[in-house]
């Protein structure tokens, strides 16, 4: 499971950022599930020690959402 940069509340808030052509950086905190590759993944938050509140499914492309996946 991987994260954004950026601390989002909710999954509106991701999907409008990718929507208006932001940048969204992701990256995996730990090496449990290998480095994080370009294709499809999900996504979670908001971080830690908030309770994981919502998920996504994504396409990431050098370290960003390309986009989300339905």
């Amino acid at each position: 499971m991987a994260y954004t940069v950026t601390n989002y509340k909710t999954a509106k808030a991701v999907k409008d950022a990718v929507k208006n052509g932001e940048r969204v950086e992701v990256y995996q905190p730990n090496a449990m599930f290998g480095p994080l590759k370009d294709g499809e993944t999900s996504i979670e938050g908001p971080h830690f020690p908030a309770g994981h509140a919502w998920w996504l499914r994504v396409v990431v492309r050098d370290g960003a959402i390309e986009r989300i996946v339905k």
